[in-house]
């Protein structure tokens, strides 16, 4: 009874989490169009995204990512019912909460757009969910040089720059890219101070770029 009731209340989060993500996404498409930075192709070039550090995408409905999000939504949705049941009519998994925690996750974990960064003129676009300026605490910037934890990943990101954007309520999200054009870099920077959003601990001086 315990368990059942338990994979409920996670099932209720997970619905409320894909609802939300796929919703989020939808907005940050649209909100995209008024971004200042970056416009031009170089400017998306210029900005890796981790895991793969593949370069920065549009948001652009038509695009693969955005409809396997779309579709991915769905498709997780159903999956996620189906798991539920199984665990509430049969016994399948055991009693073991975990197993059933392990494989939502799975499935939650799954249905993700590929990051990206957007400076809007009073907010940003991280990672497809749009932040407002007062929500964002801080920013940080260090170079990735040897001993840096990211340093060696890439041959791109070497060398380059590691930028954080320390946002409320995204705890669980990664909250930096890397910039390795620091005339780019100058402009997000300037971009952000026009906001008021405050340096971190963490920062490069302007003379320290390139």
């Amino acid at each position: 009874m315990i368990i059942n009731l338990l994979c409920t209340l996670l099932f209720i989060l997970g619905v409320y989490h894909l609802v939300r993500y796929r919703l989020n996404l939808k907005k940050a498409a649209e909100l995209s169009k008024s971004s200042l930075f970056p416009l031009e192709e170089d400017e998306f070039r210029s900005i890796l995204i981790p895991a793969e550090w593949k370069e920065m995408e549009p948001i652009k409905k038509s695009s693969r990512s955005y409809q396997f999000v779309k579709w991915g939504t769905v498709a997780a949705l159903i999956l996620l019912t189906l798991l539920l049941w199984i665990v509430i009519t049969t016994d399948l998994l055991g009693t073991s909460f975990f197993s059933f925690a392990y494989l939502f996750f799975v499935i939650i974990s799954a249905v993700k757009h590929r990051g990206n960064l957007f400076i809007l003129p009073n907010g940003i676009i991280l990672n497809g969910r749009y932040f407002f300026a007062p929500s964002i605490k801080s920013y940080e910037i260090e170079k990735i040089i040897r001993w840096h934890e990211l340093y060696g990943l890439h041959p791109r990101v070497d060398n380059a720059y590691k930028l954080t954007l320390n946002v409320k309520g995204n705890l669980f999200h990664n909250n930096y890219v890397v910039v390795d054009d620091p005339a780019h870099l100058i402009k997000i920077i300037d971009l952000l101070e026009q906001q008021g959003i405050p340096r971190g601990e963490n920062f490069l001086d302007e003379k320290e770029l390139g």
